[in-house]
């Protein structure tokens, strides 16, 4: 609470009051910052976080698998927010659970304050759902639940406006932002002690980057490493571990490759916050990278990649996806770009044998390798310049 005077008079206004969601470890960082961002412009500004990863689940069998712990979080979520009573509503990513919140905390907080004629709360969408790709449907909720959204990835702004005559605005890529200060802050001195904790000399980096999730892990790493097995010697292979996923599973996976000459050329490097996959991606050569926000951090820092992300029937997951993605490309690049830039080995296409070409031609191609870096360029200055989380957080203040 704060007062202002006016003529004599004691006005007291009450401090805004934002809740904040997200659900997965690229949605937290960009969440903190924006938070951070938002506490720069207003120090009165009170703000609740709500972050579980634990509950953020793909696909339908592991959702189904993880139902019951998913709807307890929800009510968790809800209840939390009904004890805080928010004037904004910020959503961001986690789209399949925060599209449920966005309809529920319509229902109980907007229409009723609208209903009784009193100044309702908000809702914006930070990094909306990725409905370009799929499940379009969600722009009945969008338009219905949501009052602003703010998007990262500069092609939907044209997307939303030609496709549903809806307003969305671009105020950045907040990856730009993360590895600008990563690289205005990195010194010599430190990527050598990284080097020296890793036990790594002046051999080759090639970075894999299996993915966030557990099952991602289990199904990428093992082939990553097949991939790499019959490289020689001079090439060490750093392995980006995720937060909240325990050390023994990749060992595990590494112990199961059953090959002394590639363990002992295998290193993992520990999660320690972003900092670790960018300054893993600032000394590597090459990435195998699992689709995601991974992709577009890769290209940002200039390293040539295979996108790869293996899937369960793969085969059938391949003819599905189809019939239900609406677009070409699966990785931040390519879609950003508006072509091929990197290739990608997604679901039937990830086979053992296509990614050890594509492994092979990554490391001893020099025109592939380029063409690749030209592509990066392209996106760019689609990217524009640093500033994501200070332009969302103006807006959402305002």
């Amino acid at each position: 609470m704060y007062c202002i005077g006016c003529e004599g008079k004691c006005v007291t206004l009450r401090a805004m009051r934002y809740y904040i969601i997200a659900g997965e470890a690229s949605g937290h960082l960009h969440a903190r910052h924006l938070m951070e961002a938002m506490q720069r412009k207003d120090a009165n500004a009170e703000i609740c976080y709500w972050y579980r990863p634990d509950l953020a689940y793909m696909g339908i069998v592991p959702v189904a698998l993880h139902l019951r712990e998913i709807l307890r979080g929800i009510r968790e979520c809800r209840e939390d927010i009904s004890a805080f009573r928010p004037d904004c509503l910020v959503l961001v990513d986690y789209p399949g659970f925060n599209m449920k919140i966005a309809s529920w905390f319509h229902l109980n907080f907007v229409a009723k304050a609208e209903s009784e004629g009193r100044d309702r709360p908000r809702v914006v969408y930070y990094i909306p759902p990725k409905i370009w790709a799929w499940k379009e449907w969600r722009i009945k909720g969008l338009r219905k639940h949501v009052d602003m959204i703010l998007s990262i990835l500069p092609f939907e702004v044209k997307w939303y406006e030609e496709k549903y005559s809806y307003h969305v605005d671009y105020v950045g890529n907040p990856t730009l932002d993360e590895i600008t200060s990563f690289r205005e802050s990195l010194s010599e001195e430190e990527v050598e002690r990284w080097k020296r904790s890793l036990r790594i000399e002046n051999e080759k980096i090639v970075a894999l980057m299996p993915g966030s999730r557990r099952q991602e892990i289990e199904r990428n790493l093992p082939m990553m490493l097949r991939a790499v097995r019959d490289e020689g010697e001079g090439y060490v292979f750093v392995i980006a571990s995720a937060p909240d996923v325990e050390e023994g599973l990749y060992r595990r996976i590494i112990a199961d490759a059953d090959d002394e000459s590639l363990s002992s050329r295998v290193i993992l490097a520990p999660y320690a916050g972003s900092r670790s996959s960018f300054m893993l991606l600032h000394c590597a050569g090459a990435a195998m990278v699992t689709s995601g926000t991974a992709t577009l951090e890769t290209a940002i820092m200039g390293v040539p990649q295979i996108v790869c992300y293996a899937m369960v029937f793969g085969k059938l997951m391949s003819w599905l996806r189809r019939l239900v993605l609406k677009v070409p490309y699966v990785s931040l690049v390519n879609l950003i770009a508006g072509r091929e830039v990197v290739p990608e080995l997604i679901a039937g296409d990830m086979t053992q044998e296509r990614l050890n070409l594509a492994m092979r031609q990554l490391l001893r191609d020099e025109g592939f390798r380029r063409s690749q870096q030209e592509g990066y360029e392209c996106v760019m200055q689609w990217l524009g310049t640093p500033g994501a989380p200070v332009n969302a957080a103006r807006m959402i203040l305002e």
